[in-house]
Parts: C-alpha cells; structure tokens; sequence
C-alpha cells in the first residue's frame, strides 16, 4: 500500500511596482502590478488538482489578491505568521543600495535595522512550520519571498541563515514534503515559477 505523505505549498504573490524594481517591501501594503495579476491567474490553472486540506495567507494585500486570482480566495484563513519580514529602516529601499552601504551586512544573519531580528522572523517561521505538519493533508500558504525562504529553510532543518542560499521569483510555487516518511522533510519543488 502507497502512503501519501502530506506537501506544503508555498506560493509567493505576484509582481509589484517594487518587487521589480528590487525595493525592500515587507508591511507596505502594496497591490499587484498588471503583471503581478497576470501570474496569479495563471496559478489557478497550476493549482486547480490539488485538493487543499487548508489554505492560509498572508494579511498583506498582494498575498491576498494573488490567493484570490489563484482561485482560493474563499477558502483562505488569514496566518499573521506570514507576514513578510519588517525591514525597519530600510523598508522601501533599493536593495542594490542597501548592500554598497552596508558592505558586510546580511539579512538572514543581522536581520533589519530597527526591523525584526533573524530570530523573530524565525519563531514566526518555526510556529507555521509546526501548524502545517499537523493537518493531514496537502496545505497551502501565501505569502511573501524572504518570509517563504525562511520557511522553507526551517522545514529541512537549516538555520534561519540556510534561507540565504534559497532565492524565490515572484509567483513562484515550492513544494515542501517529506522523503518517505515524517522524519525525513526534503523540498519537492522549488521556485517553480512557469506559470508564464
């Protein structure tokens, strides 16, 4: 007899005005951009066979919009753990000129000045982990790039800095699952992002 071992889907929400131009956002309350839309439609049509045992979203406005064009709208309950990261003081910034000011600086090691620590977006990441694994059936979580990395990174076991090697494309699915039984996590899928 096959077991089916429960999967973790994380989507990360469609483009934005600043997710293209490579700006920190975490709680700006951006929308979709056209394309953004675009791409979360185009999840629905990726996603349709998957029969959810839940669905949880983000509270920002582009993980919701992109759960609802996606087709889950209705079904969604909304996690706070999902939240992206809280950049602090460098929320809305360029990351290209975040790093030449901050030459040695690392987001997953130092976490956000006057923002959350790496450990706070950790036990953020820990919390939704442990939920995920007690439903007994495929789940799935919008949410937002370094909130999903950190995520994935803690399913296998990996520090929150682990999360640094895990780069996540706007509109990108990952399946998070398990190698042959619930001792073993292992990512399935990552960063698939063809839906266009």
């Amino acid at each position: 007899m096959a077991l089916t071992l429960p999967r973790l889907f994380l989507i990360r929400h469609g483009n934005t005005e600043w997710a293209e131009a490579h700006r920190f956002t975490g709680r700006t309350d951006l929308p979709l951009n056209a394309r953004g839309e675009e791409k979360a439609r185009g999840l629905a049509t990726r996603l349709a066979k998957i029969q959810f045992a839940k669905i949880f979203v983000s509270p920002l406005a582009r993980a919701r919009r992109t759960c609802e064009l996606a087709g889950f709208g209705d079904r969604a309950q909304i996690d706070p753990d999902l939240y992206e990261w809280d950049y602090g003081q460098i929320e809305g910034k360029f990351s290209q000129e975040t790093y030449l000011q901050r030459p040695n600086w690392d987001l997953f090691r130092d976490g956000a000045p006057g923002g959350e620590s790496p450990n706070d977006v950790q036990l953020r990441a820990d919390r939704f982990v442990a939920k995920a694994r007690e439903i007994n059936g495929d789940v799935a979580a919008f949410t937002s790039g370094h909130i999903g990395r950190v995520i994935a990174a803690r399913w296998i076991g990996l520090g929150i800095e682990g999360a640094g090697k895990l780069l996540y494309s706007t509109g990108g699915v990952s399946i998070l699952s398990y190698e042959h039984t619930r001792d073993h996590p292992a990512i399935e899928l990552w960063n698939d992002d063809a839906s266009l």
